[in-house]
């Protein structure tokens, strides 16, 4: 099992950045797949950026694109998700959550292990 803990998060006027962390625990950080999800108020939840196993593959949203950047350290056991240009719209929780997969995922039921989230607020 992976324990998931989300940091990073507060309030940011818009065109600021921010670098939010989810820390891990447990076993074989390295085998799985990490990702960032994140829930705007009164909507579902969205995939946001996703890295595999390994670091060899990365995917982002459409939204996110060109303004996110998602990194591993495996030694540390922690994933990074550095947010640039941020705008109103980016207001939400985000979460980070694992897959034991080598396949980049998108869905959030491909993730079996999930973070608290953590609040990020962006004010225009």
């Amino acid at each position: 099992q992976v324990q998931l803990a989300e940091s990073g998060g507060g309030l940011v006027q818009a065109g600021g950045s921010l670098r939010l962390s989810c820390g891990a625990s447990g076993r074989a950080f390295s085998s799985y797949s990490m990702a960032w999800f994140r829930q705007p108020p009164g909507k579902e939840r969205e995939f946001v950026a996703a890295v595999t196993r390994g670091g060899s593959s990365g995917n982002y949203a459409d939204s996110v694109k060109g303004r996110a950047t998602l990194s591993r350290d495996d030694a540390k056991n922690t994933v990074f998700l550095q947010m640039n240009s941020l705008k109103p719209e980016d207001t939400a929780a985000y979460y980070c959550a694992a897959a034991n997969t080598f396949v980049l995922r998108t869905k959030d039921y491909d993730y079996t292990y999930w973070g608290q989230g953590t609040q990020v607020t962006v004010s225009s």
